[in-house]
């Protein structure tokens, strides 16, 4: 796992492959970064299912109620088929457009 911060946010990106393996080092290390908007940049691993996707849900439901950002980026998946409840995007440009847009939305109060 490759950890890159960048302002308020922190880039995580997969360098194992493992989905499995990769939710596991997130869940092990999110003390050190919960305070920040959180980016997992799965875009090397061509072979990511939505059941992969799934995994992230509980831990992104968790980052959320803390009033952060949590957003997936993956590419070449179906995007109609993901959960709503999972924030997944085809680049890291477009994972940045969100954060920004959640944080006006929270510094606006919605």
């Amino acid at each position: 796992m490759k950890v890159d911060q960048k302002g308020h946010t922190t880039i995580l990106r997969n360098t194992q492959g493992d989905c499995n393996i990769f939710l596991e080092k997130v869940t092990a290390q999110y003390a050190t970064f919960k305070n920040q908007n959180i980016v997992l940049n799965m875009s090397d691993d061509k072979d990511i299912t939505i059941k992969d996707l799934k995994l992230f849900a509980e831990l992104s439901k968790t980052h959320k109620k803390a009033k952060k950002s949590f957003v997936i980026v993956v590419d070449g998946i179906d995007f109609n088929s993901v959960p709503e409840k999972l924030t997944v995007v085809p680049s890291l440009l477009e994972a940045q457009d969100i954060i920004e847009m959640e944080e006006i939305e929270r510094d606006l109060g919605f």
